[in-house]
């Protein structure tokens, strides 16, 4: 199992950042997904469901991603997501804003990977550590440039 909690500061308000987690933008930050699609209960709830087309190279992988919490306070905003992603790997994911100030907002973005069956826990533990923290660092960037953009 692989796990992992960084975290940034974005010099933008906090209510930007998140937008960017919504359905209509959640492209902007996770390029590779094709389709984002609800399919039970509403985005902003504990308990809803999507499914989520993924792009690696010429491989699409269909999944339902759950929302697990999700909370939309003036200071604070958070949404936990798990799915399982190619019968191999079960994900779940974090996301954490923070409000700093109104033009300062602390980005925590936390997760787990862990393999479900052998050829799962076997991939984990070839890809490795390092190019886990590389996807991340990315992740965490490209949510910074685009909510710089906004």
């Amino acid at each position: 199992m692989i796990e992992w909690k960084e975290e940034i500061m974005i010099e933008t308000n906090i209510e930007k950042v998140w937008s960017l987690f919504l359905d209509e933008q959640i492209k902007k930050i996770m390029p590779k997904v094709e389709e984002h699609t609800l399919i039970e209960k509403t985005e902003q709830e504990a308990g809803a469901k999507h499914r989520q087309t993924y792009r690696e190279g010429k491989r699409l992988e269909t999944y339902i991603v759950e929302t697990l919490d999700y909370e939309n306070g003036e200071a604070k905003k958070h949404k936990q997501i798990q799915f399982v992603l190619g019968k191999a790997f079960e994900i779940r994911l974090a996301f954490t804003l923070l409000k700093i100030d109104d033009n300062h907002t602390k980005f925590i973005y936390e997760g787990q990977n862990k393999g479900v069956n052998f050829v799962g826990r076997a991939m984990l533990k070839l890809g490795g550590e390092k190019n886990n923290h590389k996807v991340v660092e990315e992740f965490m960037q490209r949510v910074r440039e685009e909510a710089l953009k906004i």
